[in-house]
């Protein structure tokens, strides 16, 4: 199954909608294991700011196996250089539609990755509650530091192996969790990691989402930092100064086509 890749800011997007997507996603789950974990990145502005300078990180969206627009500013940036992606698919809305899409015929066996120790837990017995055809068979809460410590790692891929998951949920934050799936792709055992952010903490109610109609008109920026300001404001002041110049510098590279704002 292939489909169109639209090149910005230095790395490849897949233009997929939710829905393929999720179909994709659930072939690889309910499909034969492959010799590492196919994983997914969802870029958004922070990201695309972080992948300047960081080479682990480009390397692990060089080898991601799906690529998929989160921020808005992103999605309305390919539409500006003409090269629209079709929508914005997070992270926080992929994990739920996958366990939307898991049936009793074949429930989808789920590995929870992240977060503050026991939010987890919660977000285990909250998907148990909503969707019953999904299996949360293991959580766990890795200390600070632990992506630097070979012993922890190691019982992190113990863990996982013990509890054989088709899917492995990253709630690391980035880089982190971009960066340490690629590291140990080829020793997770399960078929497909998304990195997924707050999307544990989400699930656990432990954070709540921004309403729909600030994600539908690309305030849910405005929405997190009022919700956290000590952790957020000071990421995207910075990505308010850079982001721009990566606009500026995509928008004079040659061969630009016209904006198309249709889709």
């Amino acid at each position: 199954m292939q489909n169109e890749r639209i090149e910005m800011f230095g790395v490849e997007i897949d233009a997929l909608r939710m829905p393929t997507a999720v179909d994709r996603l659930m072939c690889w789950l309910h499909g034969e294991a492959s010799t590492e974990a196919r994983f997914v990145v969802t870029p958004n502005v922070d990201h695309t700011v972080l992948l300047q300078t960081s080479a682990p990180l480009r390397d692990a969206y060089q080898d991601a196996s799906l690529v998929l627009a989160d921020g808005w500013p992103v999605v309305l940036a390919s539409r500006l250089f003409g090269k629209p992606l079709p929508e914005r698919v997070t992270g926080s809305d992929l994990i739920p539609a996958l366990f939307q899409a898991a049936s009793s015929a074949a429930p989808l066996k789920t590995f929870l990755l992240g977060a503050a120790p026991g939010v987890a837990q919660r977000a285990a017995v909250n998907v148990h509650r909503q969707f019953p055809n999904v299996q949360i068979v293991g959580t766990y809460s890795p200390p600070l530091g632990f992506e630097n410590d070979p012993e922890e790692n190691r019982q992190i891929l113990e863990r996982i192996a013990e509890a054989q998951p088709q899917l492995l949920v990253i709630g690391l934050g980035a880089p982190k969790q971009e960066i340490w799936i690629h590291q140990h792709r080829q020793e997770v055992a399960a078929k497909v990691a998304v990195c997924a952010g707050a999307t544990i903490d989400f699930l656990a109610g432990e954070k709540s989402r921004a309403p729909r109609w600030m994600q539908r008109t690309g305030l849910e920026w405005l929405y997190r930092i009022g919700t956290d300001p000590q952790r957020l404001a000071k990421r995207y002041a910075k990505d308010a100064i850079v982001f721009p110049r990566l606009l500026w510098n995509e928008w004079t590279k040659p061969g630009l086509r016209s904006p198309d704002f249709s889709k």
